[in-house]
């Protein structure tokens, strides 16, 4: 384990080494541990087999510590297997500094400092925790699973601030950072053929939220503008690359008693420089999004259904283009990726929640790794996802 580990585990299990008298008001811990079984069939998204999988594992201790009336420690550990969807293993989610740092009647402002927290989309902040999730599995055009580690958070600086007024809240986040790719994500990312190295320089993004006063709706932007570098080795058939990568996002919630819509649209500009020669240039705009209803049969009961879509060249929807361009050894289908999904959930008890859900998919746009495409293991145009997992939280 290394450092950043370490570090991570002595401030969150500290939380256990503290006298309930004196921990009581400064520290909140909770956890939750969550283990379901997958399988699709027809795609290599959890494995290359296609057979039912137990690799839906999720483990996470997360911790609030109160160092001052405005200064909070916050963190988060968590163990994930998810076979194909991510790399498995321990990672420190989050670890930052939260300062308070102004508070009116009608602005409110904080600063986080350190591996901060993505707070950009709709669900960014919650997709990390089993029982805060809409889904199982969340729509790919926007969480893309292999991104997963990647869009959660980073290592740098975050502001938020919250005003009031007769118009409405609105909600401004900024943040810049970098994270760390480990040599699995690149694999996932780029092709499990590749040896050299996948680096992010930068994670920039910035979102404004509106919720009008006495209103059920609300709406956000969120820009991002990221760029990779890829250091290549001399035994390997690829050369020294950077990857840009920008999103402008659109999002609408509409909450009533019982039901929730939502809904998230993107654009994406994928700019690659080099990998495949010095002199390859690719710059192609893709589009996604979803929309999800979710309703509330009654206390311990709630169905979802969600459409979802994505393309990687918004000039190539179904992928003509591509299947000429690689010579016809990519299928068209790996251009873009659409499914429609459905599931429940239902409370056991507070702390205890049954899931379990279907995607029927059509294409292999959102199947890892992106740039160099398996297109032996996803070899078929239509494919589905079946999940059920059991979540505890403590």
């Amino acid at each position: 384990m290394n450092n950043t580990y370490n570090i991570a585990a002595v401030a969150l299990f500290s939380v256990w080494l503290y006298p309930a008298s004196d921990a009581s008001a400064a520290i909140d811990w909770n956890g939750f541990i969550a283990q379901g079984l997958i399988q699709a069939p027809d795609s290599g998204f959890v494995n290359s087999s296609g057979d039912i999988s137990a690799e839906l594992t999720e483990l996470g201790l997360n911790s609030r510590l109160r160092l001052a009336p405005a200064w909070h420690l916050s963190g988060q550990l968590v163990y994930l297997d998810g076979g194909n969807r991510y790399p498995p293993g321990l990672r420190l989610d989050y670890l930052f500094l939260d300062w308070y740092f102004y508070n009116s009647n009608d602005l409110q402002a904080n600063l986080y400092l350190g591996r901060i927290k993505n707070q950009h989309w709709l669900y960014s902040s919650t997709r990390d925790v089993p029982f805060t999730r809409p889904s199982i599995v969340l729509p790919q055009s926007v969480y893309f699973d292999a991104f997963r580690d990647i869009a959660v958070g980073s290592d740098g600086m975050a502001l938020q601030a919250r005003h009031y007024n007769n118009l409405g809240d609105f909600t401004f986040n900024w943040s810049l950072g970098t994270t760390p790719v480990s040599t699995q994500q690149s694999e996932l990312l780029l092709g499990g053929v590749i040896d050299g190295k996948l680096k992010m320089n930068f994670d920039h993004q910035a979102s404004l939220y509106w919720q009008p006063q006495l209103s059920r709706f609300s709406f956000g932007m969120v820009l991002l503008d990221s760029n990779f570098s890829y250091s290549a080795t001399d035994t390997e058939p690829f050369f020294a690359a950077d990857f840009t990568v920008s999103r402008v996002m659109l999002n609408m919630r509409y909450q009533l008693e019982k039901w929730e819509f939502s809904s998230e649209i993107q654009q994406e500009r994928l700019q690659i420089d080099g990998f495949f020669s010095p002199l390859f240039r690719q710059d192609q705009l893709g589009q996604g999004g979803y929309v999800m209803a979710q309703y509330r049969h009654s206390a311990q009961l709630r169905w979802f259904a969600m459409l979802d879509y994505s393309v990687a060249n918004k000039d190539d929807r179904r992928g003509q283009l591509l299947n000429k361009n690689s010579g016809g050894t990519v299928p068209a289908y790996f251009a873009y990726q659409q499914s429609v999904a459905g599931g429940l959930s239902y409370d056991i008890s507070s702390s205890l929640r049954l899931s379990a859900e279907i995607h029927w998919v059509e294409g292999a746009g959102r199947l890892s790794p992106v740039i160099l495409p398996d297109v032996v293991t996803n070899r078929h145009k239509y494919w589905q996802l079946y999940a059920a997992q059991l979540t505890y939280r403590f």
